[in-house]
């Protein structure tokens, strides 16, 4: 059996958990995220409406936050 992907089957208590790196890395990449997609609608965006992402302030905040919530969260990363 290969053994590549070790993981801790006991989660931790959340008082714990909220003192990790890992708890807090998703967070700050989706605030960044959120923060690059507001900065993309408004010094980018689409005046004409037409656009389905930039053309929302909303839109683009949650775009830039789940794309930078899947840049640390990678489903193939171990």
């Amino acid at each position: 059996m290969s053994e590549t992907c070790k993981t801790n089957t006991e989660p931790l208590p959340i008082k714990e958990r909220l003192k990790t790196l890992t708890f807090w890395k998703p967070v700050f990449f989706t605030v960044i995220g959120g923060i690059g997609g507001f900065l993309y609608y408004h010094f980018v965006g689409c005046a004409s409406g037409t656009c389905a992402i930039t053309s929302n302030p909303y839109a683009s905040i949650a775009f830039g936050g789940f794309f930078g919530f899947f840049m640390v969260n990678r489903p193939c990363a171990c």
